[in-house]
């Protein structure tokens, strides 16, 4: 595809060669279901899984040998009015602390035998305030759009989100206001005090400012929106163009989620969402998988979910048929 000139248009025309499911391998993983050795459903949502799995990795076998977990990183202006208890030299904190190999996000990827990678984002530079300017211009929207697209180029069968950055899940509830409505409280999590009076009024300040140009989904994101938001918008995106099903975890991973079903309907019909949050709704066909109450971030429960993907797959790849146990009839 040659570019346009237009940042923007670019990535809408992407939005428009979206690959369906492949219904064959869908219909070929329920066939064999059907002849394992079990009563049918005993597996509940473990059986459903397969099948999502099959439709985008287009295998009648469905496997998950290379899940990955990209984590990204950004800094936000809007940090500066108060709306985190926590000062933004954290976020590189963070950073740090998972390339030692010391966060909580560390061990469940080793445990679970998922690839880690982390993707800063310009730290030193944060996007400008959101409630006072556009967060980022268009070109360097699009820019880190296309950055996110080549999160996937060491190559995946499993694409997990997460992210870090003080100030993202304020940036993500103003984006979340503009594309899904409701008020700021609806998608703020966890603050109480001065720290909630200065995100929501933030929030409102943001929405009041840009509201003229909300209409446009990406013009919310690079109005509104963190460099971390913009990079997983073009990894979901690059996900779906490469047949990778992806899950999805905290606001502002749903928070990208939602930029794409805005500008194309079934733009997250590969996403399953790690864990149940009023952001998770009604965005993906596929209900949350998880209800821990993991709140960070950093795609912890994204690893989680992935552990239980990847056993869903093993139960139906390996599990005996019934002809093959030597059982005579149909289980009920």
């Amino acid at each position: 595809m040659q570019p346009t000139g237009l940042p923007f248009d670019d990535i809408r025309a992407l939005c428009r060669m979206l690959p369906p499911p492949d219904a064959a391998a869908m219909a070929a993983v329920r066939e064999r279901d059907a002849t394992l050795a079990k009563t049918p459903g005993a597996l509940g949502r473990l059986e459903d899984i397969p099948v999502w799995l099959a439709g985008w990795q287009g295998l009648g076998r469905p496997t998950v040998m290379r899940p990955l977990l990209a984590v990204f990183a950004g800094n936000h202006g809007v940090a500066a009015r108060g709306v985190s208890a926590w000062p933004q030299s954290a976020t590189a904190e963070q950073v740090a602390l998972l390339a030692a190999g010391g966060g909580a996000v560390n061990q469940i990827c080793a445990v679970n035998d998922i690839g880690l990678k982390v993707f800063e984002l310009a730290l030193p530079h944060p996007t400008a305030d959101f409630a006072a300017e556009p967060a980022m211009a268009e070109r360097d929207c699009a820019a880190t759009i296309a950055f996110g697209m080549e999160a996937i180029a060491g190559g995946a069968d499993l694409l997990c989100l997460g992210h870090i950055g003080v100030g993202g899940e304020v940036s993500a509830a103003a984006l979340l206001c503009a594309l899904r409505g409701g008020a700021p409280e609806d998608w703020l999590t966890e603050r109480d005090g001065a720290v909630a009076e200065n995100a929501a009024a933030a929030v409102r300040a943001g929405l009041a400012l840009h509201a003229p140009a909300l209409g446009d989904p990406l013009e919310a994101l690079r109005r509104l929106g963190g460099r971390e938001c913009a990079a997983m918008v073009g990894a979901i995106l690059a996900a779906r163009l490469q047949r990778i099903p992806v899950v999805l975890d905290g606001v502002v991973s749903l928070a990208a989620g939602a930029v794409l079903k805005a500008l194309e309907g079934a733009a997250l019909d590969h996403c399953m969402i790690a864990q149940a949050s009023p952001a998770a709704v009604g965005l993906t066909p596929q209900a949350p998988l998880l209800a821990l109450g993991v709140t960070g971030g950093d795609g912890s429960g994204a690893a989680l979910a992935a552990g239980l993907i990847r056993i869903a797959a093993a139960c139906h790849n390996d599990m005996a048929t019934r002809e093959e146990a030597g059982m005579s009839g149909k289980l009920n």
